[in-house]
């Protein structure tokens, strides 16, 4: 949304393409909030958060894409403030910001950071209507419920996508001089996911077919909060507000797995933490087989001030009044760091014969589907959304330095796309006795079971072979 307005707004003719309703993307359920170093609670720096965010990376973030990030995060927020967005304010107007996991002060040397800027605990919802207000008031036009199917890939140039309209089955080629993704994960390739069912890894999945590699899809993220038996987030908000994890014997164990950070060390650690006071049986409820987030010693009016949609869900999907009694949460699959990989303008990268890096002309990712590894192998909470906002803003700015409103486009080959059509229709009309459904939730139930926090290599051998025979 981010790129297509800044396209638009530069008087580039500009199409969206979604499978849904612009406003039913899955930023929208994003809670937590989005990291920029303001410094309108304490003193902050943004070298500061670029620490943090290589230190949460597992040191293994690009620190060239996540200097640009976290330098660019403050002129991205304020921008957001002046499209309209509604911040929580703190008492002298500025925009509010809370503790979140994995955020220091002074390279970790100054304690805790308040450097994620929220809007109550929808900040995703608030983003996502902000920027597609924004975009209807430039001239872009939305396909909605469009599916893209298949990149047009001509002599190694990416010259638009196939997709179908999910209205009326027709198949439409939409031709363009630069293609840009923004699709989302593939958390949904989980049983237990925090993601939206649409998450379905579309974007790296278009880009495998078209023989362009992906990197880094191993690391997968597990949010630490998932409800159990739902796996809808229960925000880091609720820790950085003050909610505190407790096994079945009432202790607070995040003190003994990061004395410092607590229940707010980066997601990774408190992952592992919940998971092995879990396998070592102090797991609560009759089977024992999750973890209490207690938010009830906390005032009401805090809650109901700072995380009301976070109340509304315990309460929905766990049976829980959060103000009496605590959440039973779970990790769960949350946020995909791999993808489809770019450099910090966002421009899709492959491997030429030399083995050097080298550009994919006309094609650019950003947000989940794209991998500047500027989150590594585990991301800091509040980072998506700075992601989303800095790098569809990268991508609108490099789309301006290498091509101009106007400008013609070669004609495609009279068979482009048929071949997107031909594999559509080998599916479509497949005789074969599995409905899609139900080789969708081996496939889910099988990456629960064999790649989950803790991998090991008799079960990813175990998976890799029913996950072989799923697919045969």
């Amino acid at each position: 949304m981010r790129a297509a307005f800044g396209l638009a707004e530069a008087g580039f003719k500009t199409a969206c393409i979604s499978k849904l309703f612009p406003t039913r993307s899955h930023t929208v359920a994003a809670q937590g909030g989005i990291n920029a170093a303001l410094g309108n609670m304490t003193e902050d720096d943004w070298r500061w958060h670029a620490y943090d965010t290589v230190k949460g990376s597992d040191w293994l973030g690009d620190q060239d894409a996540i200097h640009y990030m976290c330098r660019e995060a403050p002129k991205a927020v304020l921008e957001l403030e002046s499209y309209g967005m509604p911040f929580s304010r703190t008492k002298d107007g500025k925009i509010y910001q809370r503790a979140f996991g994995g955020q220091s002060l002074k390279y970790g040397k100054g304690g805790q950071a308040y450097r994620c800027c929220a809007a109550a605990d929808r900040t995703g919802h608030a983003m996502l209507h902000t920027l597609f207000g924004r975009a209807l008031g430039y001239n872009c036009i939305f396909f909605i419920e469009y599916f893209a199917l298949d990149l047009i890939m001509v002599d190694g140039v990416c010259r638009g996508v196939m997709c179908v309209s999910m209205a009326d089955g027709t198949f439409h080629r939409m031709r363009a001089n630069n293609t840009i993704l923004a699709c989302g994960g593939y958390g949904r390739a989980y049983f237990s996911c925090t993601s939206a069912h649409t998450c379905t890894g579309d974007g790296t999945a278009m880009v495998t077919r078209a023989g362009l590699p992906c990197q880094d899809l191993e690391f997968v993220q597990f949010h630490p909060t998932g409800i159990y038996g739902a796996g809808c987030l229960m925000t880091e908000g609720c820790r950085g507000e003050g909610g505190i994890l407790r096994n079945s014997l009432g202790e607070r164990f995040m003190e003994r797995y990061a004395p410092s950070a607590k229940d707010l060390a980066s997601r990774d650690v408190v992952s592992r933490a919940m998971t092995m006071e879990i396998l070592e049986g102090r797991g609560c409820g009759p089977d024992k087989e999750y973890i209490h987030l207690h938010l009830n010693h906390l005032p009401p009016e805090l809650l109901h001030e700072r995380l009301p949609g976070i109340s509304e869900t315990a309460k929905i999907f766990a049976g829980v009044d959060v103000t009496k009694e605590p959440v039973p949460v779970v990790p769960t699959v949350h946020y995909n760091m791999g993808g489809v990989p770019t450099n910090y303008m966002t421009e899709v990268l492959r491997k030429n014969e030399r083995g050097e890096d080298e550009v994919v002309r006309g094609l650019m990712a950003a947000g989940e589907v794209g991998c500047p590894s500027v989150h590594g192998a585990n991301r800091l909470g509040a980072n998506s959304l700075l992601d989303l906002v800095v790098f569809g803003r990268a991508a609108a700015l490099r789309t301006q330095e290498l091509y101009k409103p106007g400008q013609k486009q070669p004609d495609l080959p009279p068979n482009a796309g048929e071949e997107a059509i031909a594999r559509f229709d080998s599916i479509r009309f497949n005789k074969g006795k599995l409905r899609t459904s139900e080789v969708r939730l081996a496939m889910q139930k099988t990456m629960q079971r064999h790649a989950a926090v803790f991998r090991i290599e008799k079960l990813l051998q175990e998976g890799l072979l029913i996950i072989s025979f799923l697919i045969s």
